[in-house]
């Protein structure tokens, strides 16, 4: 399965680099695992910051940022059999929530709940 992986990135943080970075390190934590289990692995942000950054973006939440950032949660949706939510409070994972529950997707909240892939 390709399972995104949807928690707080920038809530919370006052836009702060350093609490982003560990929001970050928070949803990557939960990727390896994922993987091992025999799925892959998707956030949002690995795809966003990259096209943010080429898009011009100076600082979170100018229009280039919100060109990609919220979006590109929603394409991958389109691509995506599950949705890992983790812990914490996050407008943009809710959404990603209500846009998977609309496409039928799986929702896990906890990864042992994630079944190992067959082989």
């Amino acid at each position: 399965m390709l399972i995104l992986i949807a928690g707080p990135y920038r809530s919370g943080t006052n836009d702060d680099p350093e609490l982003i970075r560990k929001n970050l390190n928070n949803l990557e934590a939960a990727a390896l695992p994922i993987f091992r289990k025999g799925h892959i692995p998707m956030i949002g942000e690995w795809l966003a910051l990259p096209l943010i950054h080429l898009a011009g973006s100076s600082q979170i939440g100018d229009e280039a940022w919100q060109e990609i950032q919220y979006p590109i949660a929603h394409r991958i949706l389109e691509k995506c059999d599950a949705v890992l939510r983790i812990e914490g409070h996050s407008k943009g994972a809710d959404e990603d929530l209500k846009i998977a529950r609309e496409r039928g997707l799986t929702i896990y909240y906890n990864i042992e709940d994630i079944p190992n892939a067959e082989s």
